[in-house]
């Protein structure tokens, strides 16, 4: 008799396992979205690296501190380029144009001597020819004032050839001299790191009297009230993005809230080793702190829809039908999907049963 009663159990248990689970459609509110990671980056945030070699000398500013466009953020040392910097300003004031002017003054006065000398040895010819039209005086002295004219003549072209090329000798060395100047006074800025923009300094990596290359950042700067968020999207989604589409933003720091963005930019370029596209999106309203490189993880909404015929996924067969209570398998068009729901756009009702396969 036991062994008939739990026979009888196992046949009634048995059936309740094999007992297909039913459910119908239901209408409910649905949204397709993208997921992505990211990390939080202020507007404009860059990293500051030197252009050359040296040695800390100074920091100007402290982590946290708001900086202008162009403030100095550091110096470095360098004696070589300092010395550089005070030869070239020795031979800038040496070759400066105004400091030789005493020269183009010196050759001007030969010129106007010159000149004189050449109106007065033009003077003393021609009065020369006519006497000598009127056969006064022998073609002796004719010959030597025509000689002596021409001889100042020469004189004085040759002094304005001097001057000329004097000054333009004088222009050039001036204009050079100054050139190596500016070329010293620019190399000279390069041992003093700026800010490029208005903003915050988030991070120093260095201190005073550590070695620096240009190939290590020496901080961090950007925006101190905007901020951007990086998030990287799979390949296989890139294509359903576009600008201006609502972002659902749930960042670590802020359990429990949700925050919404905007779509605002789409990297073109696909990442090779990650197989993933950069999109950034901006704050609708931030949250009221925040700082950069914070972690989150967003929603990115493709479509939505207020009333849609939904079903659970996994009743779902091959994207394509599904089963009823009764045993017949339909095919359906589907529609949005998201993660635990899938609209059924044509292929049942509200009324049909459906059971799993």
């Amino acid at each position: 008799m036991k062994q008939l009663i739990f026979f009888v159990f196992l046949v009634f248990l048995y059936s309740c396992q094999t007992q297909d689970e039913t459910i119908k459609p239901v209408i409910k509110a649905v949204s397709q979205s993208v997921y992505a990671s990211g990390i939080i980056k202020s507007q404009n945030q860059y990293q500051a690296y030197a252009t050359v070699n040296g040695i800390i000398e100074e920091i100007y500013v402290v982590e946290g501190d708001s900086v202008k466009v162009g403030q100095p953020i550091l110096r470095i040392s360098n004696e070589v380029q300092q010395l550089n910097l005070e030869n070239a300003r020795l031979n800038a004031d040496f070759n400066n144009l105004t400091a030789n002017q005493g020269k183009l003054n010196e050759a001007a006065a030969t010129i106007d001597f010159l000149r004189n000398k050449m109106k007065n040895d033009s003077l003393l010819f021609f009065r020369q020819k006519k006497l000598w039209e009127q056969s006064v005086g022998t073609k002796v002295e004719l010959e030597q004032r025509e000689l002596a004219f021409q001889n100042s003549k020469n004189s004085h072209n040759s002094a304005l050839i001097r001057y000329n090329d004097l000054k333009r000798q004088l222009n050039f060395a001036s204009s050079q001299a100054q050139k190596n100047l500016n070329i010293s006074q620019s190399q000279a800025q390069d041992f003093i790191l700026k800010s490029r923009m208005d903003g915050l300094v988030y991070n120093l990596t260095k201190s005073k009297g550590e070695l620096v290359n240009p190939q290590s950042p020496l901080a961090t700067i950007g925006a101190s009230n905007q901020f951007i968020l990086e998030m990287q999207v799979d390949e296989y989604d890139i294509l359903m993005l576009r600008k201006g589409l609502k972002v659902i933003v749930k960042l670590d720091s802020y359990k429990n809230q949700v925050f919404e963005a905007k779509v605002t930019r789409i990297n073109p370029m696909m990442d090779e080793r990650s197989k993933t596209f950069l999109v950034e999106a901006e704050f609708v309203e931030a949250p009221a702190k925040i700082y950069p490189n914070i972690s989150f993880e967003a929603s990115i909404l493709i479509k939505s829809k207020e009333k849609a015929l939904l079903i659970p996924r996994n009743y779902l067969l091959n994207d394509s039908s599904v089963v009823k209570a009764n045993g017949d398998t339909v095919s359906v068009k589907t529609g949005l999907k998201d993660y635990q729901m899938v609209e059924i756009i044509s292929g049942i009702s509200i009324n049909d049963e459906l059971k799993k396969r």
